[in-house]
C-alpha cells in the first residue's frame, strides 16, 4: 500500500494545487441579437449560430389564459 514517508506540509501542497483554480468564462456578443454567448455555441436569446437560425424561438406562453378556458 503507497504510505507517504514524511508529511507534505500545507505550503508545499497549496504550491502544486496553484494552477488548479477556476478562470473566467469568454462570452462573445451575438452577431444577430448582441447578447452575450459562449464561442462556438448557439445563442440562448434568439436561437441564431453563425448568422442562421438554428433553433426557433417560441414566444411566450401565458398560461394564465390556458387555466382559464
Amino acid at each position: 500500500m503507497a504510505v507517504p514517508q514524511n508529511k507534505i506540509t500545507r505550503s508545499r501542497r497549496n504550491n502544486r494545487r496553484s494552477h488548479h483554480a477556476l478562470e473566467a468564462g469568454n462570452p462573445q456578443e451575438c452577431s444577430n441579437c448582441g447578447e452575450l454567448k459562449r464561442p462556438h455555441h448557439v445563442c440562448a436569446a434568439c436561437g441564431h449560430y453563425d448568422d442562421r437560425e438554428v433553433v426557433a424561438q417560441v414566444d411566450e406562453i401565458d398560461l394564465d389564459e390556458e387555466d382559464a378556458a
